[in-house]
């Protein structure tokens, strides 16, 4: 990843380093930054704030055990925007079912209209179901999903089906233990007064 050190955009503008540090942490920066995978800051000079055509990749992994096949993937995905010549200005890696639709950092990367592509490994690793759709609102916008492996996965269904029953279970589940909490809770308040 290219770009200017943050403590050195800092120096050439006159701003100290924590001020500019805030500014990014807020997301009041006057300009376009990035963080890298080691954490530091890149300042993107030049690249307008509304300019679509940045490029993200995001990979995802259901559970914490797989944390080293995130980083594998992350890995490929870095290799394939190489070879490319792809300018990475974002990395997004998350744990979480592909069923989940409110994954936070997939919900930020969507909502970013400064990205104009999104490179995924497996058309599974954006969501299990409906990824025609995000595909089309991109697409509106002007923006593209690109997928590495296109071409015909085998789908395990068994686990497929797991997922679906397990994401409904804790809603199920979910919502009547907070249904049962309040209950509780107004009982004891009735039975304070």
């Amino acid at each position: 990843m290219s770009g200017k050190k943050l403590s050195t955009w800092a120096q050439e503008h006159g701003v100290h380093y924590r001020t500019a540090l805030a500014w990014t942490k807020a997301g009041t920066f006057p300009g376009r930054v990035t963080k890298t995978p080691g954490g530091h800051f890149r300042v993107f000079e030049g690249v307008p704030q509304t300019k679509p055509g940045l490029v993200a990749i995001y990979g995802r992994v259901s559970s914490s055990d797989q944390k080293p096949d995130l980083e594998r993937q992350i890995g490929r995905l870095r290799d394939f925007a190489a070879a490319q010549g792809l300018i990475v200005v974002a990395e997004v890696s998350e744990i979480g079912s592909g069923l989940n639709g409110r994954r936070k950092k997939l919900m930020k990367l969507l909502s970013d209209p400064e990205v104009g592509t999104i490179v995924v490994e497996h058309r599974d690793r954006l969501a299990r179901f409906g990824v025609e759709y995000i595909e089309a609102a991109l697409s509106a916008q002007g923006r593209s999903l690109v997928v590495i492996n296109s071409g015909e996965q085998k789908l395990d269904l068994v686990q497929d089906f797991i997922d679906v029953v397990t994401s409904m279970c804790s809603q199920i589940y979910g919502r009547r233990a907070a249904k049962n909490r309040a209950e509780r809770a107004l009982a004891a308040a009735e039975a304070a007064t």
